[in-house]
């Protein structure tokens, strides 16, 4: 079977990035012809050279379109456009594939898979990974009313035209489920969306040793310290302010925490400030990811934040779920699934996202009660190494490719 996959960001393990699509992609490749069209935005930012820039099995046909976090939305813009045109162009010039997998972020990626489907007659599977055009339009990136109103046509569009439909979380479901239901016109069974959690690398996080984090503790200084974890985009979504604060606040309770920030984005200056001002804020340079999973096992907790807008609880971000394969806790923001699936298996807590003294007073609490840490590691160990194989969510998304493909 050939396998057409549209995706505008391609990542390998020695990227800044999650690699979900890597993994899946190297999984497929055993058994189907693969197909990748995507940009050379990542190959540029490469850390390390230790994995080979695409799976064995895998074509590739990439663009030349820049990207990055800090971009206004008019580059932004300008830079889907262009991805989109290129991967018309090129889902029309290679060999007719049998099945068209289309990977949102951004929704001009997704678009471009559905138009190719629809000229070459070919079934195709929209994967959603955060929710457009709702997120960009509740930060306010698309004030323009009619242009709102014309992107949730096109979302709508697109879930009906899908063979199927793939989200990254239960809340992503609901939402995509409740479009199909409400549409007057061509409504679509809640069967044919199907949630597949972003997951993990859970061979890169069995990597991370005690040798290694002990080295990273060292080389840092970090003995006798209660570390604080956040990895990931400094983005206007991900509320590092909220961060920084609470890590004031925390240091008149805790004066051996100390706060890691690893990553790069929108707040680099405000972080940078907070390092030279205040001992107990230390930013740490980006790292590639089969060596973030160290720096998670060695902190005492993580928090994975975001702002309190409803469209960002349904997100389903990576730094909870490396997070939890090493045994880390995570505190998240969110009051969606994230904050009942913690609660349910005991692996972390959750914190309201406009309040920083209360993530200071919580992690407080948790510093003064080590046990509780020591059993959310446990529990958090043991459902990652269930549910967020990445393997295992491979093989469900290739039966998916599959079964829409007949």
């Amino acid at each position: 079977m050939h396998i057409a996959v549209f995706s505008q960001y391609h990542t390998n393990p020695d990227c800044p990035a999650t690699s979900r699509h890597y993994a899946l992609l190297a999984q497929m490749a055993r058994a189907h012809r693969i197909t990748l069209i995507t940009t050379q935005t990542w190959e540029q930012q490469r850390l390390t050279q230790e994995f080979p820039w695409i799976p064995e099995g895998v074509e590739m046909r990439a663009a030349a379109v820049p990207y990055e976090n800090r971009m206004g939305v008019l580059r932004r813009g300008m830079s889907f456009g262009h991805y989109a045109a290129y991967a018309l162009r090129e889902g029309l010039r290679i060999d007719k594939p049998d099945v068209i997998w289309g990977i949102s972020t951004p929704l001009t990626a997704a678009w471009a898979a559905a138009q190719v489907a629809r000229w070459r007659r070919v079934p195709w599977v929209f994967e959603v990974q955060d929710l457009w055009p709702s997120f960009p339009i509740a930060m306010g990136a698309v004030p323009n009313r009619q242009l709102q109103q014309a992107l949730y046509r096109m979302e709508r569009t697109m879930y009906q035209q899908a063979q199927a439909i793939v989200t990254l979380s239960p809340d992503m479901t609901d939402y995509v489920r409740g479009i199909g239901q409400e549409a007057k016109r061509n409504p679509f069974a809640p069967q044919k969306v199907h949630t597949l959690l972003n997951g993990t690398d859970l061979d890169l996080a069995a990597a991370a040793t005690e040798e290694a984090v002990a080295a990273l503790r060292q080389a840092w200084g970090l003995e006798g310290k209660q570390v604080i974890l956040y990895a990931g985009t400094f983005g206007r979504a991900n509320n590092i302010p909220l961060l920084v604060e609470a890590a004031i606040q925390l240091a008149t309770q805790c004066p051996n925490a100390v706060w890691l920030f690893m990553g790069h984005g929108f707040y680099d200056g405000l972080l940078e400030r907070a390092s030279v001002s205040y001992p107990f804020i230390r930013v740490v340079p980006s790292q590639p990811r089969h060596a973030v999973f160290a720096w998670f096992k060695l902190a005492d907790v993580s928090v994975a934040p975001f702002l309190g807008l409803p469209v960002l609880h349904a997100n389903s971000p990576a730094k909870f779920y490396d997070s939890l394969a090493v045994g880390t806790p995570v505190i998240v923001t969110n009051s969606g699934w994230t904050k009942d699936f913690v609660e349910q298996h005991h692996c972390g807590w959750y914190s309201p996202a406009d309040d920083a003294a209360a993530l200071a007073e919580k992690l407080a609490s948790l510093f003064r009660t080590p046990e509780y840490l020591q059993a959310a590691r446990e529990q958090g160990r043991q459902i990652a190494a269930t549910e967020f194989d990445r393997r295992q969510i491979g093989q469900v998304m290739q039966h998916i490719l599959e079964a829409a493909s007949r």
